[in-house]
């Protein structure tokens, strides 16, 4: 196994925090498409953008098929305008799937369809000096916090003359923190930690001039948080993908701030059976440390590929992170690890090559075993025969059917 280069993680956290610096929830999306464009530019990597701005990149392998794609989304989760209340402040609806606890407190900026205001988020009982313990009590739900402006809007009139709007996208500080512990702490680690993996492993191989066995397909969505992600990216006959995201570090998960996660499952259902051990595989042989994971309360881009009806195998690779869609935390070491996988995996040989010959109709010539047929078969103790489902039949006595 050939030992590939060590990623350059000062890159990664450039990227990274220069990214998190970039407003993007999902619907904002222009300026960090331009970003990640330029990066591809500067690596010498063609690309194409669709209408509303999803990237699709080419890594040309040795072979053009069976080709593999790869998915990190730059859209996050965030607000918007939903109205303008007679007192000023706004009330907002959620952009993506997120609680209103986590907004609370936060700084905001309010993109009007002429600039940019200033704002905090504040629950509707915001002053314990006025409301003493009644704060306490308030529910969380998004009906129960208000955007106060940074400006002078003390009725709604205010408001509209300074051409706030129902509509307008409200994105949420990042408060990054890199600490000298290896922790990265910050808003929109979902799924900027992973885009700035993508791009370093990117990075690594065409600055070693690597050529991957077959062709290779960068994807950088702007819907994932809203479902529809890579529904529309996929213009070649894709045969593998894989997309990368956030794992959930908490009680009843596997997954680690220090390692890399294959996810197994979410909710969508099971991912590719023989893409996922490939990755697992991989992971193995270049000693990168890995978890194996269920998401319960979870879509990707990979899931919504096959929504879209795409004949694809899909996996899933997630970076450990701790308070995911709060505020954020992950570890270097985890980010070194998504790094290194994905860079093995974009350099390894397809998982089955008969994926690019195009089905033949009555054989079983191509198709996979989960686990070799002598020995999936092998327990006739579990497996009945045709003659004991007779006997047990024939000596049913009155349950059979006149």
């Amino acid at each position: 196994m050939s030992k590939l280069p060590e990623p350059d993680l000062a890159y990664l956290q450039k990227v990274l925090l220069e990214m998190l610096a970039i407003p993007s929830p999902t619907g904002f999306t222009d300026t960090i498409v331009r970003y990640v464009a330029e990066r591809l530019e500067e690596m010498g990597l063609p690309f194409e953008l669709t209408r509303r701005g999803t990237i699709r990149a080419t890594l040309l392998g040795r072979q053009k098929s069976p080709d593999r794609a790869v998915s990190a989304h730059l859209d996050t989760i965030g607000a918007i305008v939903r109205e303008i209340k007679p007192n000023g402040r706004l009330a907002l609806a959620a952009v993506g799937c997120w609680s209103s606890r986590f907004a609370e407190g936060s700084r905001v900026s309010v993109f009007t369809d002429t600039g940019v205001i200033r704002g905090s988020v504040l629950p509707l009982l915001a002053s314990g000096h006025a409301f003493n313990t009644e704060v306490d009590s308030m529910p969380i739900s998004w009906d129960h916090i208000e955007l106060r402006l940074d400006a002078h809007s003390g009725d709604r009139e205010e408001c509209l003359k300074l051409g706030v709007s129902v509509g307008d996208f409200v994105a949420f500080d990042p408060l990054p923190e890199f600490t000298e512990s290896g922790h990265i702490s910050a808003r929109h680690l979902d799924d900027k930690a992973g885009v700035a993996a993508l791009l370093t492993a990117l990075k690594s191989i065409t600055e070693a001039r690597l050529v991957p066995p077959i062709d290779c397909h960068p994807l950088f969505t702007i819907t994932e948080e809203i479902g529809s992600g890579s529904a529309g990216a996929l213009p070649w006959d894709v045969s593998e993908f894989v997309g990368i995201d956030i794992a959930p570090v908490a009680p009843g998960q596997q997954s680690s701030e220090h390692a890399v996660s294959v996810a197994l499952q979410d909710s969508g259902g099971p991912y590719d059976y023989h893409l996922s051990r490939h990755l697992l595989k991989l992971a193995q042989q270049h000693e990168v440390p890995v978890r194996r994971d269920l998401f319960r309360y979870y879509h990707s881009d990979a899931q919504s590929a096959i929504t879209a009806g795409h004949d694809t195998r899909t996996a899933l690779l997630a970076f450990g992170c701790d308070a995911t869609h709060g505020y954020e935390r992950t570890h270097i070491d985890s980010l070194a690890a998504m790094t290194r996988l994905l860079g093995a995996y974009m350099m390894s040989p397809p998982v089955f090559a008969s994926d690019a010959q195009p089905a033949r109709e009555h054989s079983l010539e191509r198709f996979s075993h989960q686990i070799e047929h002598d020995a999936q078969m092998a327990n006739d103790t579990q497996v009945p025969t045709v003659e004991s489902v007779m006997g047990n039949s024939n000596n049913s006595g009155n349950n059979n059917r006149s």
